[in-house]
């Protein structure tokens, strides 16, 4: 049982260190992109041999993707490294493959634009936001990982030498448009937790508490009413002065001068 999971004493328990073990395995996914690039691309990235090699190292990448997770919440090592740095090592992973298959003509250029544009802009709207919190991957984005990282593990095999090739191909590529929807789907659906994650910080929350408390100070309200519905020329609500006659910089009328008189 770890420090994180059993506590003693008084205060909070003590925040995770990043450097641990599932965060070692998203290091390690980092450095086995650029690997799996070299191996897909040799003798012209034609060669069935080198493709297969390229699928053990792809492959390799992806289960660690799964473990550093598991291990992650078990041992109580969830940290914000891992959080952010997760998903920005699968889209390296993913996004390596689909350049390269698309540079092999196995994957439509029109496809990877798409996806890439969706992981690129969710990377960064994940550093807009990161001053209100961090947003971890949900079912949605871990769907549309699973999908990508099977049609993509497909596609990167020799699956031109393999028995019932035509069948498999065709398996392959409805993955890919599943992952296509997926990551769609996925990419609105982070549009909109981001934004309710801006709406409701602590970071807003504060912010709106500073800016009403400025406003008390000031004599005035939001909408720039004073504390009992007066503006802030001293007019009522209705327009009228301090004394209930006109507006406050407006000189009554001499008749009702005389009236009041």
């Amino acid at each position: 049982m770890t420090p994180q999971t059993f506590h003693r004493g008084e205060g909070p328990a003590p925040r995770p260190t990043d450097w641990n073990l599932p965060n070692a395995l998203t290091v390690l996914r980092f450095l086995l992109v650029p690997v799996y690039a070299v191996l897909l691309f040799q003798d012209g990235g034609h060669e069935p041999w080198w493709r297969f090699w390229a699928w053990v190292v792809f492959a390799l990448a992806a289960v660690t993707d799964g473990v550093d997770g598991k291990i992650a919440r078990r041992r109580g090592e969830i940290t914000n490294f891992g959080k952010v740095a997760d998903p920005i090592a699968d889209k390296a992973l993913t996004g390596t493959a689909f350049i390269g298959l698309s540079l092999l003509g196995v994957v439509w250029w029109w496809v990877t634009v798409v996806i890439l544009v969706r992981e690129i802009g969710i990377t960064v709207l994940r550093f807009v936001v990161i001053r209100h919190g961090v947003m971890p991957a949900g079912r949605g984005g871990k769907l549309k990982t699973m999908l990508q990282t099977l049609a993509l593990g497909s596609l990167t095999l020799p699956l031109w030498v393999w028995p019932f090739s035509d069948v498999l191909t065709t398996i392959a590529y409805v993955l890919l448009g599943a992952a296509l929807v997926m990551t769609v789907v996925s990419g609105v659906d982070y549009v909109f937790k981001a934004a309710r994650l801006r709406e409701t910080s602590e970071r807003t929350r504060t912010r709106r508490a500073a800016r009403a408390a400025r406003a008390g100070q000031h004599g005035t309200g939001p909408d720039g009413t004073g504390p009992d519905g007066a503006g802030p020329d001293g007019t009522g609500p209705d327009g009228t002065g301090p004394d209930g006659t006109g507006h406050g910089d407006t000189p009554a009328s001499p008749e009702r001068t005389a009236k009041r008189d």
